[in-house]
């Protein structure tokens, strides 16, 4: 019987190792994440956009209708569904990356139809990937 208990502490030993090794490899992913982010909300920040600020309940529906027309258009890509979309007192700032001038030219009219014509603010960059 005691034969049989190396192979389990080593069983044991090679599942604990992979956790950790899987735990680090998602810890430095999600800095890795962090760090890409980062830039694009710290650039809104410093141009005065209302990036992390409260917003009313009126910004809020706007930002949600902004958003469920840009996320129900299935022609864009994944990059263009997660641009940042923020509302201040009825002004609009989209900020993010995109794949093409189509996808900015798209995203940028469908917030001006539902904000109005000179209350949005296109930070958008096309990245061409």
């Amino acid at each position: 019987m005691l034969w049989h208990l190396p192979c389990i502490i080593g069983r044991h030993m090679k599942s604990h190792f992979t956790s950790q090794i899987a735990l680090a490899s998602q810890l430095f992913a999600a800095s890795a994440g962090l760090y890409l982010v980062a830039p694009e909300l710290a650039n809104a920040q410093a141009q005065g956009t209302p990036a992390i600020q409260k917003m009313s309940k009126a910004d809020r529906d706007l930002t949600r209708k902004i958003r469920r027309a840009v996320v129900s258009d299935k022609d864009l890509s994944v990059e263009a569904h997660n641009i940042h979309i923020t509302a201040q007192d009825g002004a609009v700032t989209l900020v993010g990356s995109v794949k093409s001038v189509d996808e900015k030219k798209a995203i940028e009219d469908k917030a001006t139809e539902i904000a109005g014509a000179g209350k949005v603010t296109d930070q958008l960059t096309v990245t061409g990937k």
